[in-house]
């Protein structure tokens, strides 16, 4: 059974930092493209970060609100992506889901409050 459990939300203050993880279950993470997407109270869901694996090879991708900040990673031993969100700003503040083809995580919320 292909399952995302998410974990390591919360509330964070800004300009700190958080890091969410995702461990993947019945597939290799390793072997398939990795994105982390968010959605906010009242807007659609978004693309933050992608680890994309293609035959021509890998690349990353982070949308412009959070270059320079958010950093996508794996741990193939662990089967397990990771989001590193850092300098977090109050706008980070969404649901945060991890996605692999086919499977969505459960969604973590992040709230940026001071």
């Amino acid at each position: 059974q292909v399952q995302l459990v998410q974990s390591g939300g919360g509330l964070v203050q800004p300009g700190g930092s958080l890091r969410l993880s995702c461990v993947a279950s019945g597939f290799q993470f390793s072997s398939t493209t990795a994105n982390w997407y968010r959605q906010a109270p009242g807007k659609e869901r978004e693309l933050v970060a992608s680890d994309r694996i293609a035959t021509t090879g890998s690349s990353t991708y982070y949308a412009g609100a959070v270059k320079g900040r958010f950093t996508i990673s794996r741990d193939n031993a662990k089967n397990t992506v990771y989001l590193q969100m850092n300098s977090v700003k109050f706008e980070d503040t969404a649901v945060y889901y991890c996605w692999a083809p086919n499977s969505w995580g459960q969604g973590t919320q992040v709230t940026v409050s001071s």
